[in-house]
């Protein structure tokens, strides 16, 4: 693979260098801030050789490039240098949602640790192996030396999320590392340890109270920190005399951050990461294996829209907190596997000699923990390996889940990171994380393996056109549903939804209407079988057992019901044309959701084919969808 002609041509195709506001990279896919996601040829880009797939999502336009990112990444840089180490500024305003923001944020900030993260996580798992297998002993001098050597990372995270808190928020990085030093620093530690010992008295700056809490390991309170610092450091800069700015600047900033992280954020930041491993220790003595089965079955689904990263600081702060965590490695370790099985199976079981070496190759990785060539060369693409995937990695989960297996130190989920669930003195986490793993990879691959068919060929596709277009065979014979139109709009596909769940047809097949009116009608005769509280959406079954969902706007979840009106519930019976829903199309625009409204068949693997129809302009009740059986 030529890199840098790559790096050049997604440069081209992304808008060119004036269009890229940031860029960061994970273990297999470039991140990009674009200024304008419309100047992207997202078609182009996806059928560049050496790119697997483009997702949109959570704020950030992201190119799949496997194991060779790290290479493109270098060739960007070398082609765009003001993206090398922070992202570039820009003065236009940032239409995304508030949601879009949080996760672009949160992906930003914890992507550039993970590695420090994951080397101190597996020289924590190669020391405990060393303990559990008596190779040395835990009170000598080599054990205390790899301990602490391992234990850096996590003591000092404040100063490494205060490194990449800085570039995301744009202020200065040296002076948020310094903000991460003083909540670390040995003096205030001793300050506290000898307050909690006394059992009374406080710590006290200028007559305000100083909560009696460490930082180390923190997450929340040094990354609340920088965010405020990115506020008062401009302030500072221009309340400062010019000839004197070179020190005032930053001493206005560290005595105000300082002092605020101490006295108000850095407690503030404690109670929320207190709250977090409290609410997960009442959800682990309430349902143990709830949240591992739902992480295991639905990660694929995060990981495609780029909210997993959303996660990873959740597992990190309970590891922080208790010592370990037994929610979320342990239901990403099934889901994990699980996508890299079924993408062997589809391996082993295809005759096609491109699609057995992406697949084998994409599936041996996925095994270890990195999922995306599986996920989107493979799983995705093909459909049915994704459910297989899901159903596996959701049972693993389950079973980890009902074993309370715990992970003790994090890495990238995977077999390769299997020792990160010993400790307690015991191999009983790891025995049992081993079994869950087996779980999933065994349903995941067998599934895979009998769901899966070859594309057909272009060859193949001749040689049938005749069968398959002729309407009085039996085979077709009285299974055709006919779809109308629910919405008086435009029809279009479903890659025209900014939403990869949709527009990657993950959820299923179908269309997509741009409605000019605010009424929903039965497309088809059957069942309501699905409703929301939020009222933005709606399933319904047909006579025959095609299943649709009508989901009205993007992102309108966050509405809670305003502008909605159902006019059906659940379980009633409709005919085709029956008004089911009322919504005030004027209200959502200008909250600032898309109105365009995905029609899809979410049990669309039991059917042979569905044939949409693209319209200008469709009225409820004309026919824009066939779903053969």
């Amino acid at each position: 693979m030529n890199y840098q002609e790559l790096a050049q041509t997604i440069i081209e195709k992304i808008g060119g260098q004036q269009n890229v506001s940031g860029l960061t990279h994970c273990a297999t896919r470039l991140r990009f801030n674009l200024k304008n996601e419309d100047k992207a040829l997202t078609d182009d880009i996806k059928n560049t050789a050496g790119v697997m797939g483009v997702v949109s999502k959570g704020g950030q336009y992201q190119v799949i490039i496997g194991s060779d990112v790290g290479s493109v990444y270098k060739e960007i840089v070398k082609e765009i240098p003001a993206l090398d180490g922070e992202q570039s500024s820009s003065n236009e305003k940032d239409e995304r949602g508030v949601g879009s923001r949080i996760i672009d944020t949160i992906t930003g900030i914890f992507t550039p640790i993970l590695p420090a993260i994951t080397a101190a996580g597996m020289l924590k798992a190669v020391l405990s192996l060393l303990v559990v297998f008596n190779a040395i002993d835990k009170l000598s001098q080599t054990y205390i030396i790899i301990d602490f050597m391992a234990d850096a990372a996590f003591y000092f995270l404040p100063i490494l999320l205060a490194a990449s808190s800085a570039q995301k928020f744009k202020t200065n990085m040296y002076l948020a590392m310094m903000v991460g030093g003083i909540l670390l620093h040995p003096n205030f530690t001793g300050m506290v340890a000898a307050i909690k010992e006394a059992g009374e008295g406080g710590i006290h700056l200028f007559g305000m109270p100083i909560s009696p809490v460490t930082y180390g390991s923190s997450v929340i309170p040094i990354i609340l920190s920088v965010w405020f610092m990115s506020y008062v450091e401009p302030i500072a800069d221009k309340v400062s005399p010019k000839v004197i700015k070179f020190f005032s600047k930053p001493l206005i900033t560290i005595a105000i951050v300082g002092t605020v992280s101490l006295v108000v954020i850095g407690p503030f930041g404690y109670l929320i990461s207190d709250a977090i491993s409290n609410g997960i220790k009442a959800l682990e003595n309430f349902s143990p294996w709830l949240v591992p089965t739902l992480i295991g079955g639905l990660t694929p689904l995060f990981v495609a829209t780029g909210t997993h990263y959303g996660l990873v600081p959740i597992g990190i702060n309970n590891r922080i907190t208790n010592g370990y965590d037994t929610v979320i490695y342990p239901g990403m370790l099934a889901s994990n596997v699980g996508q890299g099985a079924a993408a062997m199976a589809v391996g082993f079981k295809s005759k096609n000699s491109s699609i057995k070496q992406m697949a084998s190759s994409a599936g041996l990785t996925g095994l270890f923990g990195i999922t995306e060539p599986a996920l989107y060369g493979v799983n995705l693409k093909y459909k049915t390996p994704l459910y297989a995937a899901m159903i596996g990695g959701g049972l693993g989960g389950l079973f980890m889940g009902l074993t309370k297996v715990k992970n003790f130190t994090g890495g990238s989920p995977g077999l390769i990171t299997l020792p990160s669930y010993i400790g307690d003195d015991t191999l009983q986490h790891l025995y049992f994380a081993c079994i869950g793993a087996a779980i999933s990879i065994v349903i995941s691959f067998a599934l895979s393996y009998m769901l899966y068919k070859d594309p057909v060929t272009e060859e193949e596709q001749a040689t049938t056109k005749d069968e398959a277009t002729t309407p009085t065979t039996s085979a077709i014979s009285g299974e055709i549903v006919e779809v109308t139109a629910p919405i008086k709009g435009e029809i279009v596909a479903l890659s025209a939804v900014e939403d990869g769940m949709f527009s990657e047809e993950i959820l299923g097949k179908g269309f997509a209407v741009k409605p000019v009116e605010g009424k929903v009608y039965a497309p088809v005769a059957g069942t309501i079988t699905a409703v929301f509280d939020s009222k933005h959406a709606i399933g319904l079954t047909s006579e025959s057992g095609v299943e649709l969902l009508i989901h009205i706007g993007i992102d309108t979840v966050q509405l809670n019901g305003e502008g909605y009106e159902y006019l059906v519930g659940k379980g009633q019976k409709v005919q085709a044309g029956d008004l089911l829903i009322q919504f005030d199309l004027e209200k959502i625009a200008e909250k600032g959701y898309p109105t365009i409204t995905p029609v899809v068949v979410t049990n669309s693997a039991d059917f042979g084919d569905i044939i949409t129809l693209t319209k200008t302009l469709a009225e409820p009740g004309e026919q824009v969808m066939k779903v053969i059986r």
